[in-house]
């Protein structure tokens, strides 16, 4: 029995002894949580979480102090969209790791399988503050390669930027394309896109109630794979919500009839012309991943598309994310232009600041953990040295789960090695 109590003891202060404790202290601490934007607020950081957040507190001994004094501290930023880590190079000949292009699967591609936190898109994205990002698959287009592209492309995930433990979670979202994207995979009409889905739906079902029988080979072969409809599982129990690339506004409104139908989730992204049937997302409680760039008619599918529409959305109680693009990858670091231009556009600036932090976690099911300081949430913090939301703006300081990162990435490396001016190296051969 001593044995026992000395042994627990050395575990405990073992632990204590291997506790990180940091204290941010002195900055304007914008929450994006109940407590609102604190001045000369101080934040204690206890082995990655958020120990504490107000202003007057007592600092922990021996915490490592930094110095925020002046600055702007908010959460770290959350890509909504994209695919970081899975994509280097898009033009690239070799693997897609984005993209299912062959006839085998659909929706039981998980592209979190393929996820490289290693990537150099990471770095350079994550200096610039965000922490948090959703990958997703995307549609492969029909090529005359043989390349085939699908209505269901696959399974979205929830990642950190940091260094360890990176998958935040499997499963975020069922990634789907319809309205003139998904024409492209349905003999050209849109009309067999939603007949794709709709059958993907009522095979799932089918399998759940006759799955026994399934396994006997006592019932009719489906269309979708096994791996495809165990993937739908949690669709149609609504567990996971379908991620629909969607702008159109009749399309819209169809797919608010879909999910009542078949008690989906559902999450907008593109949604050009959502502003205009905003009343009916809004009671349909389907949020929209908004590109606040595109406001122009790129296609018939948005020939509707304009200026203000985050806006007008959020007034009709519309949950609204900031992305980008369609397309977040090389540069998921400009959400936080595009949350500034939705406030020259109408939005309040902590509205526009919640879109692309907390909006997006609770999209995904990820807000108990990330996307506001308060306490018990990870420290994802980032601290400005001015307006995060100006296009001149650069963040000064990162932590991801309360460790600090390097504010290094292949972009500053080069642009060292080419701003020396004393050195009498050719560039190529510089450090």
């Amino acid at each position: 029995m001593i044995r026992l109590i000395l042994l627990v003891l050395s575990l405990l202060l073992a632990t204590t002894a291997f506790s990180q404790t940091t204290a941010i202290v002195g900055g304007k601490v914008h929450t994006v949580g109940p407590k609102g934007t604190l001045n000369d607020a101080t934040i204690i950081i206890v082995d990655g979480k958020i120990r504490a957040v107000g202003a007057g507190l007592d600092i922990p001994d021996g915490a490592a102090i930094i110095d925020a004094t002046g600055k702007i501290i908010t959460p770290g930023l959350f890509s909504s969209l994209g695919q970081l880590g899975l994509v280097e190079v898009g033009m690239s000949a070799g693997p897609v790791d984005s993209q299912q292009r062959g006839a085998q699967f659909t929706a039981g591609f998980d592209v979190a399988d393929a996820y490289n936190p290693r990537s150099t898109l990471i770095a350079i994205n994550r200096i610039e503050g965000v922490t948090r990002a959703a990958i997703t698959p995307s549609p492969a287009y029909p090529d005359d390669t043989g390349n085939k592209g699908h209505v269901l492309s696959g399974l979205a995930a929830v990642v950190n930027l940091g260094d360890d433990d990176v998958l935040d979670r499997r499963h975020a979202a069922m990634v789907v394309t319809l309205g003139q994207g998904g024409s492209f995979f349905a003999a050209g009409t849109r009309a067999s896109a939603w007949l794709i889905l709709r059958n993907a739906l009522d095979e799932a079902a089918d399998y759940r109630d006759h799955k026994s029988d399934v396994e006997r080979g006592e019932r009719r072969e489906y269309q979708h794979s096994i791996a495809d409809l165990e993937a739908l599982q949690d669709v149609i129990a609504g567990n996971t919500p379908i991620l629909v690339g969607i702008n159109r506004a009749s399309d819209i409104e169809t797919l608010v009839s879909l999910t009542q139908t078949y008690g989906l989730r559902a999450i907008i992204s593109g949604g050009a012309e959502a502003w205009m049937v905003a009343d009916k997302i809004a009671a349909a409680e389907i949020p929209v991943i908004l590109a606040t760039t595109s406001n122009l008619p790129g296609s018939f599918d948005s020939i509707n598309a304009r200026r203000g529409s985050a806006s007008i959305l959020m007034k009709a109680g519309v949950k609204v994310a900031l992305s980008d693009s369609e397309s977040q990858t090389h540069n998921a670091r400009n959400i936080s232009q595009s949350a500034g231009n939705a406030v020259a556009d109408g939005i309040t600036w902590d509205a526009a600041l919640r879109a692309i932090t907390l909006t997006p976690a609770e999209i995904y099911g990820v807000d108990d953990a990330v996307g506001s300081i308060e306490v018990g949430k990870a420290a994802d913090i980032v601290i400005w040295p001015a307006d995060p939301l100006e296009l001149t703006t650069y963040a000064e300081q990162v932590l991801i789960n309360g460790v600090s990162i390097p504010m290094v990435s292949r972009q500053t490396l080069l642009r060292d090695r080419y701003l020396q001016i004393d050195s009498d190296k050719p560039p190529a051969y510089r450090d």
